[in-house]
Parts: structure tokens; C-alpha cells; sequence
């Protein structure tokens, strides 16, 4: 947990994803902050913190006005619902400007992300065991016609515990987020997903993700909404006119729902980032980038490449 007063001009970010009430959730098993949690943590927060605005932060990067001391802001990524049932009413009520970044193609057509699916694969099964079958069957199908390496090489690599998650939790993540190719990891995730969760994706995903209407009031409230790509690609794997192709489709998105598209924020997904898609943001006037660099920002940062906090990095009592 990290409460340490952060050095002057220096901007914390803290990360979200799911905030909800797991104990009378379907998934209570899915990673998440409890509501209960967030409304802790929000009141803790706001005793040493300084919330500020898109339009003070921007200012402060522009160097028209210094940052508040302890300034802080509160990004909530994936476009979850609980976002709009759970985490907008207590910020709306503190009057606490939240920044919140949906994927275009999630949200706008109910398709549920991998990412997603994954998630809920794992917060279903009660033995990871056949999940990890799954990928050693996978891998040594395609071996061949993949240039895939033998499964107990992933295995050794990856199979590595971390602040969050045990060793064969993070081996699963890894290689059906990153490793495996993405036609495969894909086609792998979705057959858990349907053998353990549901077959039904569009109705999932409704009852996942924010609507558009939600977001326009949200945005009338407020809050700000910024693009976090159109499918959740790496995107510092796409081509540059790939990488394009998602910021566009992810600012029509925006255009939409009435979000800003002057002075906009990009949040990335995964944190993955790379020049070529910088160069993309900054034609397209982009002003600031949200890393998941674990890291207190600052005013001397990158401003396309801001680090942030997780929600676990701070108390909830």
C-alpha cells in the first residue's frame, strides 16, 4: 500500500477496473474492488488528495498554472457498467471529475473482449487445471505451423507468480493475452469461455459493459470519456495504419457519444504503446497518454506516456 505524500508537481493516477458487490455477484471469484471498498478508499483519498479536473491537468503540462499539491485523478478503464451503476453516483455526489475509457467495439456492438473472457473463465473454474490443458493442447497442435516453442518452455518462463496473481494464474494470462498467436489465443478463449461460462456473447456483454446512453449521461454529469482503442488490440503490435485504423474508429466512438475529441486523452490498452502510434495521437491532437506504468506522474513525464497507480497500491480502510 503506498501513502507516502507524493513530491510537489506530481500527478497520482489511480486505475480501476471492476468495482461491484461481489458477495451478491454471479462472478464473486472476478478480481475486483467490492463497492464497499471503493466508497472506503474514495473517503481515504479525498482526506490526502486533491482531486483536479482534465482542464487543470491539461493546463499544468502546458505549464499555464502549477498542480495543486497532491494532486490526484481517478481513470477507470474497460467501460464496465459497474462504472455507471457503482463508481459514477458516490463521484457525481463528491462532485469528483472521473475519467473513464470504454473500448468502441465492446460497448457499440456487444461483442465481450477476450480480455474480459478470460477473466470470467477464471472466476468460474474451481481447478485451473483444465485451462492450463487446454493451452498445452493448443500449443502442441500448432506447434508446428505456429513456430510455436514446446508448452514446458512457456511453462518455465511464465509460469511466475506476481503482486496479484499465483504462477499458473499468471502462465494462463500470459500466454492467452500475449504469447500464443492472436488468431489462436482467440479461438482458445472463446472455447473456454463458451464451455464455462456462456454461449450466449451479446447478452453477456449487456449486461458487462456501459451503453452509449449511459455515457451520454455521464458525460453531462461531468465525467470525462476517452478512447481506449476499438478492440483492446496491443496496439504497439499493429502497423502504423493499423494503429490508425483504431484511433479512428475509437474517436468516431467518441464523436457518438459526445465526448470531447479536442485536447483528448488516450488510455492504452494493456498500457502498450509505442513512436509509431505517439505519432498517430499527436496528429490527431492527442494531449495526454495513460500508461500502466506503476508509477506517481509528473509534470516532467511524457505527456504521452503518464504512469499510474493501481487501486490495490492503497488502503480501503
Amino acid at each position: 500500500m503506498t501513502d507516502v505524500t507524493p513530491p510537489p508537481e506530481s500527478l497520482t493516477i489511480v486505475m480501476y477496473h471492476y468495482v461491484r458487490d461481489l458477495a451478491r455477484s454471479r462472478y464473486p471469484r472476478i478480481k475486483a474492488r467490492t463497492t464497499d471498498e471503493f466508497r472506503r478508499q474514495l473517503a481515504h483519498l479525498a482526506e490526502r488528495y486533491t482531486f483536479i479536473t482534465r482542464a487543470r491537468v491539461l493546463a499544468a503540462f502546458r505549464g499555464q498554472e502549477p498542480l495543486p499539491p497532491s494532486a490526484a485523478l481517478l481513470t477507470f478503464d474497460d467501460g464496465y457498467l459497474d462504472h455507471y451503476t457503482n463508481v459514477f453516483p458516490l463521484l457525481h455526489e463528491r462532485r469528483i471529475e472521473g475519467w473513464f475509457f470504454p473500448p468502441a467495439g465492446a460497448v457499440r456492438e456487444g461483442r465481450v473482449l477476450d480480455v474480459n473472457k478470460l477473466h470470467f473463465v477464471l472466476a468460474t473454474v474451481t481447478d485451473i487445471a483444465p485451462v492450463v490443458d487446454a493451452i498445452r493442447e493448443a500449443v502442441n497442435e500448432h506447434r508446428a505451423d505456429a513456430n510455436l516453442k514446446p508448452f514446458e518452455a512457456y511453462w518455465s518462463e511464465l509460469a511466475v507468480a506476481s503482486r496479484f496473481d499465483p504462477a499458473e494464474v499468471i502462465f494462463v494470462k500470459r500466454m492467452l493475452q500475449a504469447v500464443l498467436p492472436e488468431s489462436l489465443r482467440a479461438r482458445v478463449t472463446d472455447e473456454l469461455f463458451r464451455r464455462y461460462v456462456t454461449a450466449d456473447e451479446r447478452a453477456f456483454a449487456a449486461e458487462l459493459y456501459v451503453s452509449p446512453d449511459q455515457l451520454r449521461t455521464m458525460i453531462r454529469c461531468g465525467m470525462y470519456v476517452g478512447p481506449h482503442g476499438d478492440t483492446h488490440a496491443w496496439m504497439d503490435r499493429l502497423s502504423e495504419s493499423d494503429q490508425r485504423a483504431e484511433v479512428d474508429a475509437s474517436l468516431r466512438f467518441m464523436i457518438e457519444i459526445g465526448a470531447p475529441t479536442k485536447d483528448w486523452v488516450m488510455c492504452y490498452p494493456y498500457g502498450a504503446h509505442n513512436a509509431s502510434l505517439e505519432r498517430v495521437l499527436a496528429e490527431r491532437n492527442c494531449t495526454l497518454g495513460l500508461t500502466t506504468r506503476v508509477a506517481v506522474a509528473t509534470i516532467g513525464d511524457h505527456p504521452l506516456r503518464l504512469p499510474r497507480l493501481d487501486t490495490n497500491d492503497f488502503t480501503t480502510t
